[in-house]
């Protein structure tokens, strides 16, 4: 190979399907990172170019489409990814040919790769901080609605053991949908929600399903003001689906919004509007994505290589000025240190902060040393 010739790197982000509304917003941050890379010169003068593959949101393409951009098309590192059975997908086919794969997403943890790259929250870095706010603020009795797959599983047995900590705790019920769950299923959910009047409701709901759930909740008449939805995942891009104001007043807690006041965040948000247009909203997914591209960047120029034996300990233990603030990925877990945030939903589709990690929460996504209330993942108050 040259040392002028482009360098490839796959890109698997569904077009089509149940999750392509966060994939494609997750493509975008991947594509103005590779801008920025290469209107900067590249990498070390060669230019960095993205094999993109539409799995279409099922999990058995992710896999194929792997094992291609390995096998024919002679990449050494993936990213993409979005449901943690899509990610479960790739992993055995990275760990057969010894590639790296980039996983920009949220997820639910318990899980390890030395062929992994975690980006995205795991629970000490969400969820945990949600439940302290939620259970404050509303009380613990609690109704819980998800996507039949393991990430709303994994991430409602979790919740639970946070919220059996609190003397009030107990879960009303506990729902699951359908992927292509339609609209009118979610209806049966609130009217049972209404019934069982919980102090919140969780939601792991994921997808174009999650408009249906927060439509379903208005349709009901529920008051977001004393039986809010909450949820990890739901953000600016699903709000933009939904008809205006139907989330107003629900909670999300995540490491990255589009209303974050940095620096790296405005500067990132005039490039992203000037090429994707100013209605087009950025999310977690976008952000993590658009990141971990410029983190490899970076350990590719250390390394004079993408082969997993010479970039790995580069990107391990790398810090980068991320939009959210000053992250770094943890070389025992390979998982990232993010600051974790509370916000609402507002009437313009974009969430106020109301809780904010000063210092970036190291990950821990065994989540062996917490519990609600403890102080390490404490956040700042703003006004409530």
């Amino acid at each position: 190979m040259a040392l002028s010739d482009p360098i490839k790197v796959g890109l698997l982000t569904s077009s089509s399907g149940s999750t392509s509304l966060l994939e494609i917003s997750q493509r975008r941050g991947a594509a103005l990172a590779l801008e920025e890379i290469n209107d900067r010169g590249g990498i070390a003068g060669r230019e960095l170019v993205a094999i993109h593959y539409d799995p279409a949101s099922d999990p058995a393409a992710f896999r194929e489409l792997a094992e291609r951009l390995i096998l024919k098309d002679g990449v050494n590192v993936i990213f993409g990814g979005y449901t943690s059975t899509s990610r479960k997908a790739m992993l055995p086919v990275v760990e057969k040919y010894n590639r790296l794969l980039i996983y920009s997403q949220q997820y639910e943890g318990f899980e390890y790769s030395d062929n992994i790259i975690y980006s995205g929250a795991s629970p000490n870095q969400n969820g945990v901080q949600l439940a302290d706010f939620m259970t404050e603020t509303f009380g613990a009795r609690v109704y819980m609605v998800g996507s039949r797959y393991v990430y709303p599983y994994e991430c409602n047995r979790t919740m639970q053991e946070l919220l059996l900590q609190h003397p009030e705790g107990a879960i009303l019920g506990e729902r699951y949908l359908e992927l292509d769950a339609p609209a009118g299923h979610f209806a049966k959910v609130a009217a049972d929600i209404k019934r069982k009047a919980p102090d919140w409701i969780f939601s792991t709901v994921i997808g174009k399903t999650v408009p249906h759930l927060y439509e379903a909740y208005a349709q009901a008449g529920l008051d977001s003001s004393t039986m809010p939805i909450a949820s990890l995942n739901t953000s600016e891009t699903e709000i933009h689906a939904m008809k205006q104001g139907v989330a107003a007043g629900h909670f999300t807690a995540a490491p990255y919004f589009q209303s974050i006041d940095t620096a790296e965040n405005h500067a990132a948000l005039r490039h992203h509007q000037a090429r994707f247009g100013a209605d087009t909203p950025t999310d977690m997914n976008w952000e993590a994505a658009y990141y971990q591209m410029h983190m490899f960047a970076r350990a590719f120029e250390l390394a004079g290589s993408d082969e997993i034996a010479r970039i790995m300990p580069h990107l391990l233990g790398m810090e980068y000025a991320a939009p959210q603030g000053r992250v770094r990925i943890d070389p025992g877990n390979h998982h990232t240190a993010l600051y974790p945030r509370v916000g609402r939903a507002n009437a313009e589709g974009q969430f106020t902060i109301l809780r904010e990690s000063k210092f970036a929460v190291a990950p821990d996504p065994y989540m062996t040393r917490q519990t609600l209330g403890d102080w390490v993942t404490k956040l700042s108050t703003r006004e409530y």
